[in-house]
């Protein structure tokens, strides 16, 4: 997973607002209990923290991948 696709998942499930309140405030004990912000500058892998995300705020495991995006006609 890229980080742009990390961000996108973020906004789309919380909103492009709240998606960045909640990076850098949301505690992700499965990261080593740092925010998913901070957990990303130490390089972690964006779908970990994704997930730990999505375990921490009961996101249903249906919604993990994202929504349907049509792929762009040429």
């Amino acid at each position: 997973m890229r980080m742009s696709d990390f961000w996108r998942l973020m906004d789309d499930e919380f909103g492009a607002g709240y998606s960045r309140t909640l990076a850098s405030s949301l505690v992700l004990a499965e990261v080593g209990g740092i925010t998913a912000t901070e957990a990303l500058e130490h390089g972690e892998s964006p779908r970990r923290v994704w997930q730990a995300v999505c375990k921490m705020q009961d996101v249903p495991p249906e919604r993990w991948l994202g929504r349907d995006v049509a792929p762009k006609e040429s």
